[in-house]
């Protein structure tokens, strides 16, 4: 807005003349809807408002000037009140269209008549006041449509030769080219602020709409993101342990009669694994971080807890270790621990479900570079290459899951199996600040 004031500025080739246009065309063309202010837009406003005032004043000086140049070289004649009048009455007028507005409303078009009609009738008593017709050709572009617009700078164009001729001692070719050529110039300043403005109102329409849907994009995607977060964590703690809680009732069950105190065993056992789903579960209500390393041990104290608990839940059948190697050069990332950890979760789950492994081992070990966390087992194993995409069912969502995590976090998944020959899953994050790496494996599954 401040480009178009500026453009503006420059309408006629007299100083008062373009000015004076100005005062009356530039502020209404600054206005915009509501629905399309901003910051920008509220700078150019009062920009705007403030060069509006400065031209309105500029055209009550012109008034003053034609008026005070009239009473100086013609003082006592019979038209003097007439002229002072006139000058009051178009002064008053003139103030009056900024309350009207710039629509072309039947209220503003009388207006506009009469406010042109005082002019000619001073212009044809003092031909000095045809000075103030520039102002009048913007104030009649702004309100016509542009035919009409364009008949009425014509037509106080005319006026303005005829007075400049009057006040002429003789005839003067550029008395009657001059005021053409500037009616020309401010009508086609006019026309072009006008289109500039369409123009940047197009514009922002078009942002506001295209930061509307992006920011509407922005949200579909961090829902749908944080969908994919909770089924992971959900599948990782309560669906996990759901499912060990399944398999340990229905062990009891089959016990209950022959061996009672196995069957209490395995009954205590599920309840404590119920005790731990209860404090995931407030963990997610609370802040969504894993129990372990909410406790504050780090994620080194996190993988002790939680090779100690799969132990004692598997009760003989699988004995679970826990090694780490070295010390983080610095706190590592609350993600890192957290996808670490439920990602060893998620493994360890794998293997008690579906390896039939009688030993697993949690090693992790921290790098200058990056931080690696090995789940290794000793049980039958698999063909990694003849699982890849199983995905369906109720199961599958495991390896995905740690895939996705790893995804997020420029890591790397890597799966080492054969059957017979047990299984070692491999999770690597990066902890330098370089281009996240793809998410690749050895064997993918």
């Amino acid at each position: 807005m401040e480009r178009r004031s500026r453009s503006g500025r420059g309408a006629g080739p007299s100083g008062d003349l373009g000015t004076g246009g100005l005062g009356t065309g530039t502020g209404d063309l600054g206005a915009r809807g509501p629905g399309t202010r901003g910051p920008g837009a509220r700078a150019g406003d009062a920009d705007t408002r403030a060069l509006a005032v400065l031209m309105h004043a500029a055209f009550f000086l012109l008034l003053g000037a034609s008026l005070t140049r009239f009473l100086l070289r013609h003082p006592g004649e019979a038209r003097t009140p007439w002229i002072i009048g006139l000058s009051v009455a178009l002064a008053a007028l003139y103030v009056l269209g900024p309350v009207l507005g710039s629509r072309p409303t039947p209220r503003s078009l009388i207006w506009l008549g009469v406010l042109v009609a005082v002019w000619m009738v001073l212009v044809v008593l003092a031909p000095s006041f045809a000075w103030c017709a520039v102002p009048l050709f913007y104030t009649g572009l702004r309100i016509l449509p542009p035919r009409a617009a364009l008949a009425l700078v014509a037509l106080l164009t005319l006026f303005v030769v005829a007075a400049q001729l009057r006040l002429a001692d003789g005839f003067d070719p550029n008395l009657v080219l001059a005021p053409p050529a500037v009616a020309a110039v401010a009508t086609a300043v006019f026309v072009h602020m006008r289109r500039q403005a369409a123009t940047q109102d197009e514009l922002i329409d078009d942002l506001l709409r295209t930061r509307r849907e992006l920011a509407a994009t922005e949200r579909r995607e961090g829902t749908l993101a944080e969908r994919q977060r909770l089924s992971m964590e959900i599948h990782d703690t309560l669906a996990q342990g759901l499912s060990s809680q399944q398999m340990l009732l229905q062990a009891a069950d089959r016990t209950w009669d022959t061996d009672p105190a196995t069957a209490r065993r395995h009954v205590r056992t599920a309840t404590g694994i119920a005790e731990r789903n209860l404090a995931e579960a407030r963990r997610f209500v609370h802040d969504l971080a894993p129990a372990d390393l909410a406790e504050g041990g780090g994620l080194d104290a996190a993988l002790y807890a939680l090779a100690d608990r799969e132990t004692t839940q598997a009760q003989g059948r699988l004995t679970v270790r826990c090694h780490v190697e070295g010390a983080p050069h610095t706190a590592l990332p609350d993600r890192v621990q957290s996808a670490l950890l439920r990602i060893a979760q998620g493994a360890l789950a794998n293997v008690t479900e579906h390896a039939g492994a009688t030993e697993a081992a949690l090693t992790l070990t921290h790098l200058d570079d990056r931080t690696v966390l090995d789940i290794a087992d000793n049980g039958h194993g698999f063909a990694p290459a003849a699982h890849t995409g199983a995905t369906g069912g109720v199961r599958g969502h495991g390896l995905p899951a740690m895939r996705a995590r790893l995804r997020q976090l420029g890591g790397t998944l890597t799966i080492e199996s054969a059957p017979g020959e047990g299984t070692v899953v491999t999770a690597a994050v990066p902890l330098t600040d370089g281009p996240s790496a793809a998410l690749t494996h050895r064997d993918p599954v």
